[in-house]
């Protein structure tokens, strides 16, 4: 039976620990120039209807690395592109490929693709969730505390995809998530029921400050995403005191670290000083994404 991972809730706790385990196997692997071939003769097709730098080529070199082979699939360069059906268009790739990621604008169409595909479709990015994101990000945490179900996890800005999968993600790993945004770029309802539902652990925090308030993990993201480039002056306005500054640094936990998905906005969501200080682990997390979806890779295709 194949397994999509449309959702960080697709993996259960069980799993998502043997990814993330798998993930750190690999990386030591990449380390010690191992060759570690386990998805030869295996065939991954990507989908991109939106830009990407770490989610295009993390794909596309780890299935080098575990032997397979990735194809890079523009809707321009498809029959998509020319108003082909995406259930027609997830019949036909399922008869070349042994899996496909999609990046898209979407999730509805994420949904589609799945719905109709018989090989196993993953969430490369969507307006709802960016679920490998977050794999990589939990292996992060892991990384430099261990056990994370402790942790307090501050989320600052956005209320984006990556804050979605972040807050649904607690209910798999036991972290606290704050959330501090304005009210009018807060997190979807639906999210936070799900979130809920599934015993996440959530608090919505009124300012900033309160939301960093002695957390182990200090996380944001660009204010202006894909797709809501004409909100720009709005939005800069909206996220005023909103910055992750050295000031703002202070109110956590002396020992925490500083997460950034990128690309950065550096001097308006974060920093220079504090994406290239010591609390940072943006570099250890961009390059984790590569580990963490080659062990969700595998998970899917190995048998």
């Amino acid at each position: 039976m194949k397994r999509d991972i449309l959702s960080i809730l697709d993996l259960t706790h069980n799993e998502l620990e043997e990814v993330i385990d798998i993930a750190g196997d690999l990386k030591k692997k990449r380390k010690r120039d191992e060759d570690h071939p386990l998805l030869a003769k295996k065939t991954l097709g990507m989908i991109f209807e939106k830009a990407s730098t770490r989610t295009r080529i993390s794909f596309e070199v780890g299935m080098f690395e575990l032997g397979g082979h990735a194809l890079f699939l523009n809707p321009g360069d498809l029959q998509l592109g020319r108003g082909e059906e995406m259930r027609d268009t997830a019949r036909v790739l399922s008869r070349y490929l042994s899996a496909i990621m999609i990046r898209a604008f979407h999730h509805r169409t994420i949904e589609e693709l799945a719905r109709h595909a018989t090989v196993p479709v993953i969430n490369g990015l969507s307006d709802r969730e960016h679920p490998c994101q977050i794999l990589a990000d939990i292996m992060t945490m892991k990384e430099y505390y261990g056990d994370v179900s402790d942790l307090t996890v501050a989320w600052i800005g956005d209320g984006n995809n990556v804050c979605n999968s972040l807050i649904l993600s607690s209910a798999r790993t036991g972290y606290e998530i704050r959330v501090a945004t304005p009210e009018r770029y807060a997190p979807p309802a639906a999210v936070l029921a799900a979130a809920n539902a599934a015993g996440a652990r959530i608090t919505r925090a009124s300012t900033p400050r309160e939301a960093l308030a002695d957390a182990d993990v200090i996380y944001t993201d660009t204010w202006i995403s894909m797709g809501t480039e004409t909100e720009r002056d709005a939005r800069i306005a909206a996220f005023s005191g909103y910055t992750v500054d050295e000031v703002l640094l202070e109110a956590a936990s002396p020992d925490a670290i500083v997460m950034h998905c990128l690309p950065a906005h550096r001097g308006e969501e974060i920093t220079d000083a504090v994406i290239e200080g010591q609390k940072s682990v943006v570099w250890d997390q961009a390059e984790n994404r590569l580990h963490a979806q080659k062990a969700l890779l595998v998970k899917l295709l190995k048998k």
